[in-house]
């Protein structure tokens, strides 16, 4: 009995035990804890991430500002965009030129267009946009002030 006992209670025994769960649970750990990152990071969470490696932030390609932008502006106002006319990088972030339609007639020609402006932060974020006219689709574009 008294090896029963011993080898219950022998300290190698023990550590050897001890010692091999928490490498285990640490094991399985590790591989939980780098699965979660593998989610998609937004333009935002990308400028925090390199702020904090003290580089400059992360200013996003005109074509990923773009498609974001049309994303946003259709999630805001429900219209789809037809097409962008303008497409300016400013100091402030960028400018677009949106067109829309807004009332489909019959013929399409009558169709009812509009333009809109919109703003974007340095990051590409919409900031703002309105309306800067309406037209019908098959019209020419009206003469601007100065011209008959």
């Amino acid at each position: 009995m008294a090896n029963k006992d011993d080898t219950a209670h022998d300290p190698a025994h023990e550590s050897a035990h001890d010692t091999a769960k928490p490498k285990h649970s640490q094991k399985t750990q590790q591989p939980q804890e780098s699965q979660e990152p593998q989610e998609p990071r937004t333009n935002s969470e990308n400028d925090t991430r390199a702020n904090d490696h003290g580089e400059a932030p992360h200013r996003p390609r005109p074509m990923e500002v773009l498609r974001e932008a049309r994303a946003q502006f259709e999630e805001l106002t429900g219209m789809t965009a037809e097409s962008v006319t303008t497409f300016v990088q400013t100091e402030d972030g960028w400018s677009l030129e949106v067109e829309v339609l807004e009332l489909a007639r019959v013929p399409d020609t009558m169709s009812l267009m509009a333009s809109y402006q919109v703003e974007l932060d340095t990051e590409g974020q919409l900031t703002g946009y309105r309306r800067a006219r309406r037209y019908e689709r098959g019209r020419s574009e009206a003469h601007r002030s100065g011209g008959r």
